[in-house]
């Protein structure tokens, strides 16, 4: 029995995919899902790295905040626990000073500075004398000026011998200091004096000039722009300024004639501004002997314990310096350079 052979519309039935229902009468057709745009990742990207920044900020201001409190509390703490003197004294004694570098205002060689320690020294009822220990080229004569009057001012309050060593040198505005010491004490190679005063500069007039560089300076008052670098050098204000010096140059006679009275062997160079040798310095009786630190506190003082009063520099000091002071530091120098210095 053969079968029926099949019909042009049974076959393009069953070759045709089969269509989806008709949906029914009165319903919603569903809505199509648009396609994302491919900016939304990017976006979505940008917000994540935003957040993951302002988080990582708020975590450097926090570690920054916490640093500087530290800081302060460190400073607070150095503040409250000055350094004194190295160790406690303990029965008769020689109180020590030193003086060393160049004497500045703020440097550990200024008055400022020094005078804390001497006061120190000066109280303590058991330092049987003070010794001033000095390396230094000199400096302002401010400064000097200031230690010479109170050294003499403390002797004869507490009613103490003061003596002056020196080391290496003892020169221009530290002989000022010295000799308000009751005796002055030298090793043979010392550098001793330079009794003078000297203010120094430059002038770059010429130097403008090939440049073609013009100076502008406006002054209110006739001597304002005394000693301007930049501008030519008025003989009147020469002679101004050396009036000036010669003046402070008589305060530092007069001071090392009081300070060394019939002992100084005085010649037509003692107060040139030429420094000698220690040995030569006994000799002109600028100091009266040789001798270091040992020797004084033994013989001179008859009390070999040592104790230094010198003041310290704490870490308050030392961080404020480092992270503020230094700001000025330059302005400062420029300023110190015009004005007239013992060295």
């Amino acid at each position: 029995m053969q079968a029926d052979a099949p019909t042009p519309q049974d076959s393009n039935e069953s070759n045709s995919s089969p269509l989806p229902p008709a949906p029914a009468p009165g319903a919603t057709p569903p809505l199509a899902l648009p396609a994302r745009p491919a900016t939304d990742g990017v976006l979505e990207q940008f917000a994540r790295e935003y957040l993951r920044d302002r988080r990582s900020d708020r975590r450097w201001n926090l570690f920054l905040r916490l640093g500087w409190f530290l800081f302060v509390l460190v400073v607070a703490w150095a503040l409250l626990n000055q350094n004194e003197h190295t160790s406690a004294p303990n029965g008769p004694h020689t109180a020590l000073v030193e003086l060393r570098g160049e004497i500045a205002a703020g440097g550990e060689a200024s008055a400022e500075f020094l005078l804390s320690g001497l006061r120190s020294a000066f109280e303590d009822q058991g330092a049987q004398a003070v010794v001033l220990r000095i390396d230094s080229p000199g400096g302002s004569p401010v400064q000097a000026g200031i230690l010479n009057d109170e050294i003499r001012r403390l002797k004869a309050l507490h009613d103490k011998k003061v003596y002056a060593v020196v080391e290496e040198a003892c020169a221009s505005g530290a002989y000022y200091v010295a000799v308000a010491a009751d005796a002055i004490y030298v090793d043979k190679a010392s550098i001793v004096g330079s009794i003078g005063v000297l203010m120094d500069g430059f002038g770059f007039t010429g130097t403008m000039e090939r440049f073609g560089v013009e100076r502008r300076l406006l002054t209110a008052g006739e001597h304002k722009g005394l000693l301007d670098p930049f501008s030519p050098l008025d003989p009147r204000q020469r002679a101004l300024a050396q009036a000036m010096i010669d003046q402070i140059h008589r305060q530092f006679i007069a001071a090392v004639k009081q300070g060394r009275g019939a002992r100084l062997k005085e010649t037509p160079e003692t107060f040139s501004g030429l420094f000698w040798n220690g040995e030569e310095a006994v000799r002109l009786g600028l100091v009266d002997g040789l001798g270091n630190l040992d020797f004084v506190a033994r013989e001179v003082v008859k009390a070999e314990e040592v104790i230094d009063y010198t003041p310290k520099e704490n870490v308050a000091e030392r961080l404020v310096k480092r992270f503020g002071a230094s700001v000025g530091a330059g302005a400062a120098q420029v300023l110190r350079g015009s004005l007239p210095s013992l060295h």
